[in-house]
């Protein structure tokens, strides 16, 4: 029984010598959340080495959520599958670490779409798992054609959550942006497969983060006795208490479950060393 806990990446300013140190910044993440968002991979597709490090830095239980380059879902809109063969060479080291492809799909992606869509997973490699997100409030007003066409491939639905952080209007700089720039996106809380991956927006204030995810806890604690594998990352506007926050929420999942085994405790991390003029 396992619930992935993670962030939308694994290394920030405000995080350096709290979370995170000045090097190996992922194994120090790592620590922290078992899980995180690959948002890079959507526009660039890292070299070999790098994403041997990843591996390196990270245990056989750490999952990445990593992004179908744009060039494939934005770009060529779903049309050619040939042009991810190197992506998919490339996070060959990751192995059993990759959770899900995630195919991050633009509003302009509307219910006329999914026969393009289906032929577009049909035409993937079958030893990975995929997730979809839609932006198209229509998907949600009808959910019941795409979840079919997902079953067929044993795609998951991924949400976007951002109810609680639109109910009120935003109260400093991070959160105006985001106000501006984040989806309002019905919500959603059906899982379409064992590995449900949901993705929360919450507020620059922990306490109101906190209490904007309180419909997931007993969801996702549903899910675990279902025998499924949810996977839950956090967003704030900075992001600055996301790791902390995580761990929050798997504690509290883990009060209705307590045959959910804890996450590690955290390394400390080792003390910057002194100034030098050198």
């Amino acid at each position: 029984m396992r619930l992935h806990v993670g962030c939308a990446m694994w290394s920030l300013k405000s995080w350096q010598g709290r979370f995170i140190g000045s090097s190996d910044r992922l194994r120090s993440y790592s620590g922290w959340c078992d899980a995180v968002e690959g948002n890079t991979t959507f526009y660039a597709t890292p070299a070999l080495d790098t994403v041997r490090s990843w591996a390196d830095q990270t245990s056989p239980d750490f999952r990445f959520v990593l992004k179908l380059p744009r060039e494939a879902t934005h770009v060529r809109q779903l049309s050619d599958v040939e042009v991810l063969s190197e992506f998919y060479r490339v996070i060959e080291p990751l192995g059993d670490r990759v959770h899900a492809l995630w195919i991050q799909l633009p509003g302009s992606f509307g219910p006329g779409d999914l026969p393009i869509l289906s032929r577009f997973l049909r035409g993937l490699p079958t030893d990975f798992r995929y997730a979809v997100e839609v932006r198209d409030p229509a998907f949600f007003h009808d959910p019941r054609e795409l979840s079919a066409r997902l079953a067929e491939s044993r795609a998951e639905w991924v949400p976007f959550d951002t109810t609680a952080f639109f109910r009120t209007p935003p109260t400093s700089d991070g959160e105006r942006e985001a106000w501006l720039k984040k989806p309002r996106m019905p919500l959603r809380t059906a899982a379409l497969t064992d590995r449900p991956i949901i993705r929360y927006l919450g507020r620059d204030d922990p306490a109101r983060t906190i209490e904007g995810w309180q419909r997931w806890v007993p969801i996702v604690a549903g899910w675990l006795r279902e025998g499924r594998t949810p996977t839950f990352f956090v967003h704030t506007p900075d992001n600055a208490d996301a790791p902390e926050l995580c761990r929050r929420f798997h504690d509290e999942v883990r009060a209705l479950v307590p045959e959910l085994e804890p996450l590690p405790v955290p390394q400390a991390l080792e003390p910057e060393g002194p100034a030098t003029l050198w």
